[in-house]
C-alpha cells in the first residue's frame, strides 16, 4: 500500500466518524437518540472551569482598564506583546501634567507665590506618575500575567480534552445505537465489540479530563495569593500617593501667607482616609506613609465630648485667620465643643492661646 492509498483510506475513516458523530448528535438534539450523561461531579467540575474562565476574562479585562484607560494605549501595548516586542516608553497623565506645571511656575517665575507653588505641585505630580507607572508594573506582572496565562494555557487545555471528551461520548452512543438496530449475529458481534472498544476510549478520555478539572482549585489558591499581591500593590501606592500630597500640602503651608490656604472664605481641610483592618495587607498603608489614622469613632468622640479633653496633633497646620489656632505635629493640646460650632472643628486651648481647630488634624488621648 502506497502513502496515497494510505492517505485515501484515513480521509474516508475521517469523514465516515464525523457524519456518524454529526448523525448521532442531529438525533439526540431531535430527541430520537439517547444520550450517555456524565457523572456529577464531572458536570460539576466542567461547569466550575466554564464559571473560572468567564470570571478570570472579565477581572483581567476590568483590571486592564483600571491600569490603562485610554483603548488606543491598550491596543498598542496588546500587538506589542504579540509580536515580542517592548511597548515604547510613554509619559503618563500625572507626569504631563506635572511637566505642565513646572513649566507654568518657571515661566510665572518661582520667585512669586503661584509660580512656587506650580513647580511644588508639579513635582508632586511627577512623583505620582511615577509611583503610578510602578503599580502598573507591578501589576501586570503578579496579577495581570498569572490570570492571562490560565486563559490562554490551562483551560485551552481543557477546552481541547473536554472536546475530546464529547467526540468520544458521541462515538460510544452511536456504537450503542447500531448495537440496538442490529439484525445478523455477525453483525451484532461486531458492533458489540465496537461499543467495547468505544466504551474504554470514553472511559480513558473522561479521566483525563476529570485530572484536568480538578486542578482548578489549585489555580484558584494560585490567583488568591495573585490578588493578595494586587491588593497590597494597590495599598502601597495610594499609601505613597497619600503621603505626596500630605507632603505638598505642608510645604504649601509653610511658604505661602495664610489667605492662600483658603479659597472663597473657606477654609480648606486635608481629609484623613481610615484604613480598614481586614483589608488584605493592611499594614501597608501604616508602614508606608507613617501615618496614625484618626477613626471616624474617635471623631465623633472628640466632637461629642463634654468638658475638655487631651489631643495629640497629627500634623503641622498653619492658622488662616486670628479665630483659628496654629498646630504643630505631635505636641499635645486641650479641645472642647462649643454649642453652634461647625461640624468639622473644636476649640483648641495652649497656655493662654485659643482658637478653632480641625478635627481631621487631632487624635483623641483621654
Amino acid at each position: 500500500m502506497n502513502i496515497m492509498d494510505f492517505n485515501v483510506k484515513k480521509l474516508a475513516a475521517d469523514a465516515g466518524t464525523f457524519l456518524s458523530r454529526a448523525v448521532q448528535f442531529t438525533e439526540e438534539k431531535l430527541g430520537q437518540a439517547e444520550k450517555t450523561e456524565l457523572d456529577a461531579h464531572l458536570e460539576n467540575l466542567l461547569s466550575k472551569a466554564e464559571c473560572t474562565k468567564i470570571w478570570t476574562e472579565k477581572i483581567m479585562k476590568q483590571t486592564e482598564v483600571l491600569l490603562q484607560p485610554n483603548p488606543n494605549a491598550r491596543i498598542e501595548e496588546f500587538v506589542y506583546e504579540k509580536l515580542d516586542r517592548k511597548a515604547p516608553s510613554r509619559i503618563n497623565n500625572p507626569e504631563l501634567l506635572g511637566q505642565y506645571m513646572i513649566d507654568a511656575g518657571t515661566e510665572f517665575g518661582p520667585g512669586t507665590a503661584y509660580g512656587n507653588a506650580l513647580i511644588k505641585c508639579g513635582e508632586t505630580q511627577k512623583r505620582i506618575g511615577t509611583a503610578d507607572r510602578e503599580l502598573i508594573q507591578t501589576s501586570a506582572l503578579n496579577f495581570l500575567t498569572p490570570l492571562r496565562n490560565f486563559i490562554e494555557g490551562d483551560y485551552k487545555t481543557i477546552a481541547k480534552e473536554r472536546k475530546l471528551l464529547q467526540n468520544k461520548r458521541l462515538d460510544l452512543d452511536a456504537a450503542k445505537t447500531r448495537l440496538k438496530k442490529a439484525k445478523a449475529a455477525e453483525t451484532r458481534a461486531s458492533s458489540e465489540q465496537e461499543l467495547r472498544i468505544t466504551q474504554s476510549e470514553f472511559d480513558r478520555q473522561a479521566e483525563i479530563t476529570r485530572l484536568l478539572l480538578e486542578g482548578i482549585s489549585s489555580t484558584h489558591a494560585h490567583h488568591l495569593r495573585c490578588l493578595n499581591d494586587f491588593v497590597e500593590a494597590q495599598m502601597t501606592y495610594y499609601a505613597q500617593c497619600y503621603q505626596y500630597m500630605l507632603d505638598l500640602q505642608k510645604q504649601l503651608g509653610r511658604c505661602f501667607p495664610s489667605n492662600y490656604h483658603c479659597n472663597n472664605n473657606q477654609t480648606s481641610v486635608a481629609p484623613v482616609p481610615s484604613a480598614s483592618s481586614n483589608v488584605i495587607g493592611s499594614s501597608a498603608l501604616t508602614s508606608t506613609s507613617g501615618l496614625v489614622m484618626t477613626s471616624p469613632s474617635n471623631l465623633i468622640d472628640l466632637k461629642e465630648c463634654s468638658g475638655s479633653r487631651k489631643a495629640r496633633v497629627l500634623y503641622d497646620y498653619d492658622a488662616a485667620n486670628s479665630s483659628e489656632l496654629s498646630l504643630l505635629a505631635d505636641e499635645v493640646i486641650t479641645v472642647f465643643s462649643v454649642v453652634g460650632m461647625d461640624s468639622d472643628w473644636l476649640m483648641g486651648e495652649r497656655g493662654n492661646q485659643k482658637g478653632r481647630v480641625p478635627i481631621t488634624y487631632l487624635e483623641l488621648l483621654n
